[in-house]
């Protein structure tokens, strides 16, 4: 008895694993020897609720937001933070809360006018690294993580709001949609934003201040979408469709498409059995007056009347007046 696989064999069997169909390990001895089932395995928690059209544009508004944040805090505080969008991903809000570090601060985001919610988290090293500058600390100076006191919650409010503000241009240029920090929280417990089997878009920054490399993490609930969903999900060619190139160079190639243009006389409608019927040198009357005028038609849409002749030997018509649509 032969033991190996042919070739077709093996590419099936990647053919079968390249479309996460893989075989169920099974002990031989239970199964009595025969082959094991085959059976898909279902990760319930990696959702694909969100689109590949909406990941991509939300992951966009994120890099355009690292941009701005880096040139806003060095202007306005000081901070040279640089930002960095190091990875996006699905999961349920349970399992996306659950990757975010245990010593990080959370603000909740609350959506206008939808009044739904998203949450932005950093880890409590940045913004401790943060404050110290805000403070007037000096960046060579080592900076050791501690429990945020009552005035170190206003500045970190004060820190996260600009980034909130940053944030809610880029989303109000596309869906018109606006942001505002909601609350603070620096227990995780303390977090309501979304229930647990939620999807849920985690997209991870990278954040260096300093010596300082930190992550912060923004959690976008479909929920936070859903009534602008169709904002997020227009494709790339729509981005053009009112660039006036665009439309010139659509319409050149649609000026050279072939269109079959026919002459009316008039027309009538007749049974099957009526045209069953039909011999030679029977009279057929149609909807219309003898005197009326042709119609011209390009396909199946009338866009001229015109007078029948002939011209250098052959029939053609001579146009009249357009076709006025009816309304």
């Amino acid at each position: 008895m032969n033991d190996f696989l042919s070739p077709d064999e093996i590419e099936k069997l990647f053919e079968r694993a390249s479309d996460g169909n893989l075989p169920m390990e099974t002990d031989r001895h239970q199964t009595g020897g025969r082959r094991a089932r085959w059976l898909r395995t279902v990760d319930f928690t990696r959702p694909t609720k969100f689109s590949t059209d909406q990941e991509r544009r939300l992951r966009r508004l994120l890099d355009a937001f690292c941009q701005s944040a880096t040139t806003r805090l060095v202007a306005e505080h000081r901070l040279p933070v640089e930002f960095e969008v190091i990875d996006v991903q699905q999961l349920t809000w349970a399992n996306a809360f659950a990757l975010l570090p245990d010593n990080s601060v959370h603000a909740t985001i609350a959506t206008q006018p939808h009044e739904s919610k998203m949450l932005l988290s950093a880890e409590r090293a940045l913004l401790c690294t943060a404050l110290e500058g805000l403070l007037g600390g000096r960046a060579e100076d080592p900076i050791a993580e501690r429990e945020l006191s009552d005035l170190d919650l206003i500045l970190v409010r004060r820190f996260i709001g600009t980034l909130v503000e940053l944030m809610s241009g880029s989303w109000f240029d596309l869906a018109e949609v606006t942001l505002e920090t909601d609350r603070i929280d620096t227990q995780s417990e303390a977090v309501q934003v979304a229930p647990g089997s939620e999807p849920t878009l985690v997209l991870t920054m990278e954040a260096r201040l300093h010596r300082v490399t930190s992550t912060v993490a923004l959690l976008v609930p479909f929920s936070a979408i859903d009534p602008v969903g169709a904002a997020f999900s227009r494709r790339e060619e729509d981005e053009g469709r009112h660039d006036p190139s665009s439309k010139r160079a659509l319409r050149a190639g649609l000026e050279r498409v072939d269109v079959t243009v026919r002459a009316e006389v008039a027309q009538t409608t007749l049974t099957l059995e009526e045209i069953l019927t039909l011999k030679p040198g029977d009279l057929v009357a149609l909807d219309g007056r003898a005197g009326d005028d042709v119609t011209l038609w390009a396909d199946r849409t009338p866009v001229h009347h015109a007078r029948a002749g002939r011209h250098a030997g052959r029939r053609a018509v001579q146009l009249t007046t357009p076709v006025v649509p009816e309304p």
